[in-house]
């Protein structure tokens, strides 16, 4: 079948809905010369959701910017490992709206409304096409291969940044900043110490990383996390013919609740940023404690290989290279494998991003605004940064660095401020929307003069009638 004829018909439906919605039409952010208005970093589903919704209101001069090749901008077919998106199928969020955007319709425009209705999850590469199709209908401004690595406040309320622009060095000007950087964004993919002191690189990874599973065919392979990613990384192995897999957590048990579904309705998408910092505290802890616990089908998938093991209630405790293979340690006993697959997650650091190094000491954290009570604290909040209403960096110590408020964090790292956000394919709808209404109103407020000035000085008539006759009517009429 021609998909690309299939989705002609919906093409011209998007075109035409975007018209139907295109009041106010003229762009209207005072230009800056040779400044772009806002640079979006990554270019995966925020960042595109995010270009659209400044374009909507007419922001003109948008430039998103990814480091990897066009069409594997995010995780989807690069590190992502699962077979499908946890999220339900019905989701909306990159659409902002337009219900001619959703992937139901991109979905039904090439396999029709019943192969929508007997659809279970969405398969990760069919929502990888989708956010192709999104770009390419909409038109929006992405740079691929493009790795930012300083971002520098400027006078005149602007900010330089140095990139590597296809292999080779450019500096871009913009006003505002916004990161759309995914889980990491904040920090960094975190592999345990006692792994990385005690291996050379080419004994284990993290389920970040490129891995070879080919080369782990009759292999031993130790993994360790609960997470959803480390079952998928535990899957693939066993797919590629692992000798034996056997995956360790702390936990005496996998969680069973997964707290995301609860948070999948308005009231808590679109308002826990309104919250009050103790019930926001409160809320990101119980989420953090809660946890997720791996899909169904995702335990299905790697528990239906009789060479796979589960170890609950173990920890890593010591890890040694022994040469012709790796021994860990753990409390029920030293088990010995020929790799080993880290599904640790991320930690929040922002000294540890190289574009915020040259202000990541001015970035306001939680534990400079917010002390817990007593029982209540948690190191790992304690590192998120603390936004502003609308995704904005806030000071360390106010009136220190007043730039900040034009950087935009829209990140995993932005959860414990803003509820679920870019990061997260159920915060787009929500997220979306108060990260531009944010980042226009700053635009109007810097701006307010010029536009005050625009306004006394216009003049284009409407009334264009000679209203001389009326007058003489209006002088006989007096006169009788």
């Amino acid at each position: 079948m021609d998909y690309a004829n299939c989705l002609e018909p919906l093409n011209t439906r998007v075109r035409r809905e975007l018209r139907l919605l295109g009041y106010p039409h003229r762009p209207w952010v005072e230009p800056k010369d040779d400044c772009y208005n806002v640079l979006v970093i990554g270019g995966g589903q925020g960042g595109l959701a995010t270009a659209f919704g400044l374009l909507k209101e007419r922001v003109d001069r948008v430039l998103v910017v990814d480091r990897n090749p066009r069409g594997f901008e995010g995780p989807w077919e690069t590190f992502a490992r699962m077979e499908t998106l946890r999220t339900p199928k019905h989701l909306t969020g990159p659409d902002l709206g337009v219900p001619s955007l959703t992937f139901q319709s991109w979905y039904e425009a090439q396999h029709g409304r019943g192969a929508w209705d007997n659809l279970d999850k969405i398969p990760k590469g069919v929502w990888m096409r989708y956010l192709r199709w999104y770009r390419d209908v909409l038109g929006l401004p992405v740079a691929n291969e493009v790795e930012v690595q300083a971002v520098i406040p400027e006078a005149e309320g602007r900010f330089r940044v140095e990139t590597r622009w296809q292999g080779q060095p450019r500096t871009l000007y913009t006003r505002r900043v916004v990161w759309a950087t995914g889980m990491d964004g904040d920090g960094v993919w975190w592999t345990p110490a006692l792994i990385r002191e005690a291996l050379p690189p080419d004994r284990y990874a993290h389920t970040s990383q490129p891995i070879d599973f080919a080369a782990l065919r009759d292999k031993r392979v130790g993994v360790l996390g609960a997470g959803a990613s480390a079952f998928d990384n535990a899957a693939t192995a066993l797919e590629q013919g692992a000798k034996e897999v056997h995956l360790f957590f702390r936990r005496p048990q996998l969680p069973r609740i997964n707290p995301y579904r609860w948070m999948e309705f308005s009231g808590f998408l679109q308002h826990h940023a309104d919250l009050d910092d103790g019930d926001r505290w409160r809320f990101a802890k119980l989420i953090l404690d809660l946890n997720q616990p791996p899909p169904q089908d995702t335990f299905a998938r790697a528990s239906r290989h009789p060479n796979f093991f589960l170890h609950p209630a173990s920890s890593w405790e010591r890890v040694d290279d022994l040469g012709d293979e790796v021994a860990v340690e753990t409390y029920q006993g030293v088990f010995r494998f020929d790799f080993l697959i880290v599904g640790t997650g991320m930690t929040v650091d922002l000294r540890a991003r190289r574009e915020l190094a040259a202000f990541a000491d001015e970035i306001a954290l939680w534990q400079d605004r917010y002390a817990p009570l007593p029982g209540d604290e948690d190191a790992r909040l304690s590192d998120f940064p603390y936004l502003g209403a609308n995704f904005e960096l806030s000071e360390k110590t106010p009136g220190t660095a007043p730039y900040l408020k034009h950087l935009y964090d829209f990140t995993f790292g932005a959860t414990p401020s803003m509820g679920l956000s870019g990061a997260s394919i159920s915060g787009l709808k929500y997220g979306v929307q108060r990260l531009v209404r944010g980042i226009t109103a700053s635009f109007y407020r810097e701006d307010v003069e010029a536009y005050y000035t625009s306004l006394a000085n216009y003049d284009e008539a409407e009334l264009i009638a000679d209203v001389a006759p009326v007058l003489y009517q209006q002088r006989r009429l007096v006169e009788k």
